[in-house]
């Protein structure tokens, strides 16, 4: 029971002391199952971390190194992509909370001359439309080179390049805006699109409000404080040791290309490093009110439809989480996915925060493989939550 096999591995209850593996309960094989439907799918690599009030249990499959033997690390470090959107959305509602701006503020406000031009308007904007993907603002991850010719070869040369959040922005209003906010009632907008551009310009608005860089908020407001120790903010194209590596098929190619080596990050939309442990106690630790005051917390989870998100019927969005429903389970999950190239975080929190699910995965494909990928990770986070009730 405890045997561990070059790519195939068993699932461990973590206690305080370590990560030692031990005979697994049935929560365990549980775990375990779902984590080798994900890798049969076609992933590299899978971990996957589960804690509730009693304590954690995690599971592997597959290796650190495409052809290598090498197994998945524990508590490998990962690039959790656009799961960086809580982390910012969470700073800030903590200022509103602190009286220091509203959400019906607008980005014109904050941000003077910002945004503008082409028909897109900083004052038909709010806070709220930023954190809630209401401002129908255009993305501008779409705009970027790799965005227009996704092969390996642009990949190399474009992979230490960072984009400013101004930057950022300016390429996002090249173009008309997909919709303009009520100017009536901007804040009340419940059309919705994803679009990274909001959470660049919200992290510029903390930096505005606070007159400090994203990052030192961030830290001193969530990772510092939920002792968050691998978790880290900030521009950086290497992810620290131990890491699995990450692996994506562009597209029109059956190959994978090694990922790894890659600047993402530097704005509030993305970028951030975890491991499955801290992205796990960050969740709890959220729903379960300890970052934001009920009043806060209740704007967060006051969502409107968002079906795109992830494909799911009936899947809503509200400021920097998302839930979606699952039949059977009156609670339904929350949760923020995140995406880098190559790397996959995708995670599920119970509305009370009492169990919380993070896995991350190593390869992103552009078939019908990453489909099924996704589809198992999926059921294997509505399995464990809906199981432990929501």
């Amino acid at each position: 029971m405890t045997a561990v096999l070059a790519g195939v591995m068993i699932a461990v209850v973590i206690g305080s002391g370590g990560a030692q593996p031990v005979v697994t309960d049935g929560a365990g094989a549980s775990l375990q199952a779902g984590v080798d439907a994900v890798h049969r799918a076609g992933a590299v690599g899978v971990l996957a971390e589960v804690r509730d009030g009693s304590g954690r249990a995690a599971a592997r499959n597959g290796v650190a190194e495409l052809k290598g033997r090498t197994p998945v690390p524990w508590g490998g470090y990962f690039r959790i992509g656009s799961t960086t959107k809580t982390f910012t959305a969470v700073v800030l509602l903590q200022l509103v909370g602190e009286g220091r701006l509203k959400l019906t503020d607008t980005v014109e406000h904050w941000l003077p001359g910002v945004v503008g031009g082409n028909g897109n308007d900083g004052r038909r904007i709010t806070v709220k439309n930023l954190l809630r993907h209401t401002s129908g603002l255009n993305d501008w991850n779409g705009e970027v080179p790799i965005a227009k010719d996704p092969t390996p070869q642009r990949y190399l040369a474009e992979r230490f390049r960072l984009y400013r959040p101004e930057r950022q922005v300016e390429l996002a209003t090249r173009k008309p805006p997909m919709w303009t906010p009520d100017p009536g009632d901007p804040a009340g907008e419940r059309r919705w699109a994803y679009s990274n551009t909001n959470y660049t310009l919200a992290g510029m608005i903390v930096e505005k409000v606070t007159g400090n860089p994203l990052e030192h908020e961030v830290h001193e407001r969530i990772i510092a404080p939920l002792g968050l120790r691998h978790t880290t903010t900030g521009a950086t194209a290497y992810v620290p040791y131990p890491h699995a590596r990450a692996y994506l098929q562009f597209p029109g190619r059956t190959d994978l290309t090694d990922t790894t080596v890659m600047a993402d990050g530097g704005s509030g939309d993305g970028g951030m490093i975890s491991t499955t442990g801290d992205v796990t106690t960050f969740f709890r630790a959220l729903l379960a009110g300890r970052l934001l005051r009920p009043s806060e917390l209740a704007e967060m989870k006051d969502t409107v439809a968002a079906e795109d998100y992830d494909g799911t019927p009936g899947t809503r969005y509200g400021l920097g989480l998302a839930w979606r429903p699952v039949p059977g389970c009156a609670g339904g999950v929350w949760s923020h996915h995140g995406n880098s190239p190559g790397m996959g975080s995708r995670n599920g929190v119970t509305g009370d925060g009492r169990t919380a699910i993070a896995m991350f995965v190593s390869t992103q494909r552009t078939d019908e493989r990453q489909l099924r990928q996704d589809t198992a990770a999926r059921e294997l986070i509505d399995d464990t939550l809906c199981g432990a009730g929501s």
